[in-house]
């Protein structure tokens, strides 16, 4: 279990996290399902799976701070009608899911997420042709089983995601601190993506000013793939990055992973 005791101070925890809860646990989506996974005994995190097809690759997906799985029921369509099977992962303290979030917590319950979503397509039936993706916050739990299952994954999708979690905290308003803090107290994306070597794709919004564009620049180039490749959405910003990358922001992602699927 890894601890990062600068980062789930009560105050960084309460800025850094915007739980909120979905009201339904029925997807407005038909043929999508809720599927609770246990990361600790007594604690259960409710993620949502959105099927496309038992041949078609799949995406596990780590969503931004103030979002919940929920709220995909009108995004996950996007993937589904390209072909890609879509699991949305929450956090604690979100949606359906138990507990209280925390930057611990979302690191290390991505490793049980993880292994619950390969039984998941196992036991369903579904082709083992699996991608890991985050948005923004979500790009942590991403990066992290992407640099431990390299052997077990077809790609990293990176989406909005930071390089330096100390800096986050300053464009966030919360601490301003030595980003040179990062190597003993900070997640260390930009030091785990150095050793990922699957194909990486990197999508970042022109004006982003919360995570800025030299964020995912930073990750691109920290990149240890071979293939990986930066697509920059011009004219949005970190929250309007899909509604106006439009049907190529989808686009893009689809012919990533049809490219590199098994």
């Amino acid at each position: 279990m890894r601890e990062f005791p600068l980062l789930d101070q009560p105050r960084v925890r309460r800025l850094l996290f915007y739980p909120r809860r979905d009201f339904s646990a029925e997807p407005a989506v038909q043929g999508a399902r809720c599927v609770s996974v246990e990361v600790e005994t007594g604690v259960k995190i409710v993620c949502r799976f959105y099927p496309a097809g038992k041949e078609n690759p799949s995406i596990l997906y780590f969503h931004g701070n103030g979002e919940t799985a929920g709220d995909y029921d009108y995004i996950a369509p996007e993937y589904t009608s390209r072909g890609i099977n879509f699991f949305v992962a929450d956090y604690r303290g979100y949606g359906l899911s138990d507990g209280e979030p925390s930057v611990s917590a979302m690191i290390n319950d991505a490793h049980p997420i993880f292994a619950a979503f390969k039984e998941f397509l196992e036991k369903e039936g579904y082709k083992f042709s699996l991608f890991v993706m985050g948005r923004s916050l979500g790009s942590a739990p991403a990066i992290e089983l992407a640099s431990c299952y390299q052997d077990e994954l077809q790609g990293l999708i990176i989406e909005s995601g930071f390089a330096n979690s100390i800096r986050l905290l300053s464009y966030l308003g919360i601490l301003s601190l030595d980003p040179a803090l990062e190597a003993e107290s900070g997640i260390g994306n930009a030091v785990k993506i150095r050793s990922v070597v699957l194909p990486t794709l990197i999508i970042h919004a022109e004006f982003d000013t919360l995570v800025p564009l030299q964020e995912g620049r930073e990750l691109f180039e920290n990149a240890g793939a071979e293939e990986k490749k930066l697509f920059v959405v011009p004219n949005a910003d970190h929250n309007t990055i899909m509604l106006v990358g439009g049907a190529r922001y989808f686009d893009e992602i689809a012919s990533f992973v049809r490219a590199h699927s098994r």
